[in-house]
């Protein structure tokens, strides 16, 4: 629910942003995840997104996802929503954006869409990492730089997050030490690249076709980080076309090995599943573990 002085602060937000004054005249609760209340607010100038949530727990999670979208619409690759403000007031964090109208996807979506995150992936950095931590779901991603791509993986992903599971008792020692032990085969297992714009949890619920018939990507988690991320989450969950794969690989061919390294790419975002959700990602992660 949005409330007067929230509606007031919103209004004041958008009035500044966009250099005219804004009336809220309705907010229609939306869907947009798991994580955030989410709004459609309707304007005397059109209709505009609005996620919140609670400003002591996450007190820097939209000032992030707010960074985190300038950097993608950077890119010129993809499709983002615009974002427009984020503050607090009372308690509760707000992030206003664009609102995304959905359209028909034209004939080529797949290709596009690949050939779009490929230009995106081109875009590099130095060293692997991002200015600041952020967050994927509500735990925090943390983004220390390293020039190491197996270093970074290890130290910033999955090291912390086996610990975090073993302290709540979700894990056991002997799963510990299978992280431990494939932390320590990395450099073997991926061989050196630049680090790449990532959108940093590109499942099929973080895109959309827009109303030019292309994708829109939206709710990243951003970070520069090795491109197999981005694509081994699009495989978790399904809903991309095998189009998009042979697109992409046509475009910025993958190196070689790249098969076997879909479920080591994957284990991150498993691992956030299994601390945040439980259910089956124990074993989804004990059967990539397996074989290190």
């Amino acid at each position: 629910m949005i409330d007067e002085i929230l509606q007031k602060q919103l209004s004041a937000a958008l009035s500044e942003q966009l250099k005219v004054k804004i009336h809220i005249n309705d907010a229609k609760s939306v869907h947009g995840g798991d994580i955030n209340e989410s709004f459609r607010i309707a304007t005397n100038e059109g209709y505009f997104f609005v996620k919140l949530n609670d400003a002591k727990r996450y007190p820097d999670m939209f000032a992030q996802e707010y960074a985190g979208l300038l950097e993608l619409q950077s890119a010129r690759a993809l499709n983002t929503p615009k974002p427009l403000a984020y503050g607090s007031v009372n308690g509760r964090a707000y992030l206003l954006q664009e609102f995304l109208t959905k359209g028909q996807a034209v004939g080529d979506f797949w290709d596009d869409f690949a050939v779009s995150l490929a230009k995106q992936h081109r875009v590099t950095k130095p060293h692997f990492g991002n200015p600041g931590p952020n967050y994927l779901g509500t735990l925090k991603q943390y983004n220390t730089p390293y020039s190491s791509w197996p270093v970074f993986y290890a130290f910033n992903r999955l090291l912390p997050l086996i610990r975090m599971a073993y302290d709540q008792q979700i894990v056991d020692k002997q799963m510990v030490q299978q992280v431990e032990s494939l932390c320590r085969q990395l450099p073997q297992l991926f061989p050196t690249e630049a680090p790449a714009l990532l959108h940093g949890d590109l499942w099929s619920g973080n895109f959309m076709v827009g109303t030019n018939g292309k994708a829109c990507i939206f709710d990243p988690a951003v970070y520069y980080g090795h491109r197999e991320m981005d694509l081994a989450m699009t495989r978790l969950f399904g809903g991309f076309d095998t189009r998009f794969y042979y697109a992409y690989q046509a475009a910025y061919p993958l190196l070689p090995g790249w098969q076997q390294r879909i479920g080591i790419c994957q284990l991150y975002p498993l691992m956030v599943h299994m601390i945040l959700f439980g259910g089956n990602y124990y074993n989804s992660i004990r059967e990539v573990l397996q074989s290190y």
